[in-house]
């Protein structure tokens, strides 16, 4: 306990960017999206833009760190294909011991359960012993095992106590998640308490399932918020012709312009294409009008 001039007085390590803006030192973050979105896809640009000191989309990390990625479900092979496409798409040089991965099939016995006190020691030692900065839990459902009921506040209580510990003893930790039928990140609301950000990951109403990755990036939680830090963002994952793999991005707004002004041409009506977006005709309405001024469709159209 302190008093509040022992806090005021008291020197705290300056929190740095681990991957700027959004993810910083001593923090704590969920990414939550039903499943089949791109979660994993998010998660591992985000781990190896980290321990390589490169970009993942609009976002930085200023230097390298050491990232520890627990898998709690994907096969091997899948993710170690996932993590050689991002690898052939870089010609820098790096230290892959920086990257670090727990993965099932890999494992001799069963995965850490970090609702469990040995499982939490077996994580923290491997941190410790590594010098892990940033501990990528994908997903709480198969990681978090002996919570109890997702519903109930209580089921967070231990998890949420070791990211604590974690985020005292100077390290990040990012918890990947599903969400649940209404959109919102599933189980206990208590789990945002703590959080610093909250990222839900959506998809694209004109989305098609033999396209890669795509998805919309929006924070729905976000206490370091600064200007259009948060502004919701479009990612696709696309292939050069090489086959290759790439991430490209653009603002939903952008985006959703470009929709509008599509659906416009095909011949859609202002309602119809509100109903198509899922978007308010008021919108509709503001995308048209920048559309024919900026000369992309006629003004009698």
């Amino acid at each position: 306990m302190l008093t509040l001039g022992e806090l005021l007085t008291r020197q705290f390590p300056e929190r740095e960017a681990i991957l700027a803006p959004w993810l910083l030192t001593q923090s704590l973050t969920m990414i939550h999206a039903w499943r089949g979105i791109g979660k994993t896809h998010m998660a591992l640009g985000i781990a190896y833009a980290v321990a390589t000191g490169g970009k993942f989309l609009t976002w930085a990390a200023p230097c390298a760190r050491r990232v520890l990625y627990i898998d709690g479900e994907m096969p091997a092979v899948a993710m170690r294909d996932r993590l050689k496409a991002l690898v052939e798409a870089d010609e820098r040089d790096f230290d892959t011991s920086y990257l670090r991965i727990v993965t099932p099939d890999v494992q001799e016995g069963p995965m850490p359960d970090l609702a469990i006190r040995e499982g939490q020691e077996a994580i923290e030692a491997i941190a410790t012993e590594r010098g892990i900065e940033l501990i990528i839990v994908d997903n709480i459902s198969t990681l978090c095992r002996n919570s109890g009921p997702e519903n109930e506040a209580e089921s967070w209580r231990w998890p949420q106590e070791w990211a604590l510990r974690m985020r005292r003893a100077g390290r990040s930790v990012l918890f990947i998640h599903h969400s649940g039928k209404r959109g919102a990140q599933r189980g206990s609301s208590k789990r945002e308490d703590t959080l610093d950000v909250v990222i839900k990951l959506k998809q694209p109403s004109d989305y098609v399932p033999e396209q890669d990755a795509r998805f919309e990036i929006h924070f729905e939680k976000y206490r370091s918020r600064a200007g259009n830090d948060a502004k919701p963002i479009e990612a696709k994952l696309e292939r050069d012709g090489n086959g290759r793999a790439f991430w490209t991005w653009r603002t939903v707004e952008d985006t959703m312009a470009h929709r509008v002004v599509a659906l416009h041409d095909e011949g859609f009506k202002p309602g119809e294409i509100a109903a198509e977006l899922e978007i308010n005709k008021s919108t509709v309405s503001r995308h048209l009008k920048a559309a024919r001024a900026a000369g992309l469709i006629g003004a009698g159209k």
